[in-house]
């Protein structure tokens, strides 16, 4: 369940347990002050009542977990489970069994009979995250639960009515993955019935500061900080600050600035933000000469015929981009709006990984 509360008429939504995150990559929690998160309050309350499948679209840290459980909390399935599944968390080879469960003996290991995550979510909802990152194979296999409302066990051949409201979310643009093939059109359509379109951070700025207060409030607490506030600066370096990785961001900013700073007023050097962060915001005009100074570089380089052309340039781009995201592999997936997957492809192809640990 997810509280709400009222401080200074400010809604909230946090995590049932937002200690539980303190090393996720998700946001613990929501604030809805900015006039874009107003709408999506509004949007999502009227959505919720229906039993229609919802796909919610945010980049990473932005909050689509809180958003699910809200819409989940407003239905008439709350009283049911709430079952949250990340797909990229879960290898290829044991996906089907973990969302549709297997029977004794249908592969090896398989000891026991298990209920998959749709049966376990029965009566409620089951909220896939990074649905993007599911296989082409599985894809049609979901498209067929979700129509014929029943899931077949793996082993099995006895299929399993089931009453399961489908919420799911991505951090990719699933438009362009079925342009290019990586997304089946169909299961596109059917998860696109109800859809909420989640801002980053830095489009709903109003947002920012009242998200820092919570998060003054909440590790004040913890650390014993009786009225830690943010200074007249630091306020305005944090409104300034893009955030590529949003809510989450913040809060360990908010959280790191606590643990170092000498007393109780949180300066612009506590915040430990790079301050070349503030970046002019790109037009349509200087992002059009970008790409025709690219293409230029494209013809100088079919000019000069080399060999595996497209191989470089895929090469330089992950280089590139992966630098510029500061080595974060889930950065580096929402700037080029592709899945995860693909980028951990791409960065063990190319040698980029080494031996650094993969991104949770």
């Amino acid at each position: 369940m997810i509280p709400t509360n009222s401080q200074r008429a400010l809604k909230v939504l946090t995590a049932a347990d937002p200690t539980a995150l303190a090393l996720s990559i998700r946001a613990s929690c929501l604030v809805f002050e900015d006039d874009k998160s107003k709408a999506l309050l509004e949007l999502v309350q009227r959505i919720a009542p229906s039993h229609a499948t919802a796909l919610i679209i945010g980049e990473t840290g932005t909050g689509k977990e809180l958003i699910a459980r809200h819409i989940h909390e407003l239905s008439a399935r709350r009283a049911g489970p709430f079952v949250a599944v990340n797909c990229a968390a879960i290898s290829d080879t044991l996906m089907e069994s973990e969302l549709f469960g297997h029977e004794r003996g249908a592969f090896t290991g398989a000891v026991t009979a298990k209920a998959g995550w749709f049966e376990t979510a029965d009566g409620g909802s089951l909220f896939l995250d990074e649905i993007g990152d599911l296989p082409l194979a599985l894809q049609a296999k979901l498209l067929r639960v979700i129509q014929e409302r029943e899931v077949v066990r793996v082993g099995s051949r006895h299929p399993l009515a089931i009453d399961v409201r489908l919420i799911a979310a991505t951090n990719v643009n699933l438009h362009e993955a079925v342009a290019a093939g990586r997304f089946r059109e169909d299961l596109y359509y059917r998860l696109h019935v109800a859809a909420v379109n989640l801002p980053p951070l830095r489009e709903r700025p109003g947002d920012i500061l009242p998200l820092a207060h919570h998060f003054l409030s909440v590790y004040g607490a913890r650390l014993g900080f009786a009225a830690a506030h943010l200074t007249p600066d630091a306020a305005a370096r944090l409104l300034a600050y893009p955030w590529p990785g949003n809510i989450r961001e913040l809060e360990n900013t908010i959280h790191h600035a606590l643990v170092v700073c000498p007393g109780t007023d949180i300066r612009p050097i506590d915040l430990r933000l790079p301050s070349s962060a503030a970046r002019t915001p790109v037009t349509a005009d200087t992002g059009g000469r970008s790409l025709e100074a690219l293409a230029t570089v494209l013809q100088q380089l079919f000019l000069e015929e080399r060999p595996r052309l497209y191989e470089q340039i895929d090469d330089a781009v992950f280089r590139a981009a992966y630098e510029y995201c500061d080595q974060n592999q889930l950065r580096t997936a929402r700037l080029l709006g592709i899945s995860r997957n693909i980028v951990r492809d791409r960065l063990i192809r190319y040698g980029l990984l080494g031996s650094q640990k993969v991104a949770p």
